[in-house]
């Protein structure tokens, strides 16, 4: 089995530091970290770009700022813009995502990963996926069962 390629987007790398007192942020969470612990044992690729670290470097909390940047380093892919990359997000955004979201979605089909780890409801529920877009759970799930294969 291949390793996985995953493309997690900045709402999920900060979901650690959100109020943990809600169930479904803290099994978020702790399926994020079992996502990150993947990341550094190996067992997952990661792919990182330009609009994560634009959005990562924007993050008024530098806590948060200091803690995501060094996850860039251990990316096997890092994708920056493209005019490819800005055409696709400008059609994802006519179909319904936000702006920032539409990048995301774009630099992850283009680096192929194999999932798109988010904890953005919208992002969730888009219909015209050309990727498979997930939260943490989902993916430990689908992992899960694939591993059983």
């Amino acid at each position: 089995m291949t390793k996985p390629k995953l493309y997690l987007d900045n709402c999920c790398f900060n979901r650690p530091f959100d109020d943990q007192s809600q169930l479904l942020v803290r099994l978020e969470t702790e399926a994020k970290l079992f996502i990150q612990q993947g990341i550094k044992e190996g067992t997952f690729e990661l792919v990182w770009s330009y609009i994560l670290e634009r959005e990562n470097l924007d993050n008024p909390f530098e806590r948060r700022q200091q803690a995501i940047s060094p996850w860039r380093l251990r990316a096997k892919v890092d994708i920056g813009e493209t005019l490819e990359i800005v055409q696709m997000a400008e059609t994802y955004h006519k179909l319904g995502l936000r702006p920032k979201d539409s990048l995301h979605v774009a630099c992850a089909f283009v680096a192929k990963a194999d999932f798109l780890i988010t904890t953005d409801r919208r992002m969730l529920k888009f219909a015209n996926k050309p990727i498979q877009i997930v939260d943490p759970i989902q993916f430990v799930q689908l992992y899960t069962e694939m591993q059983k294969l």
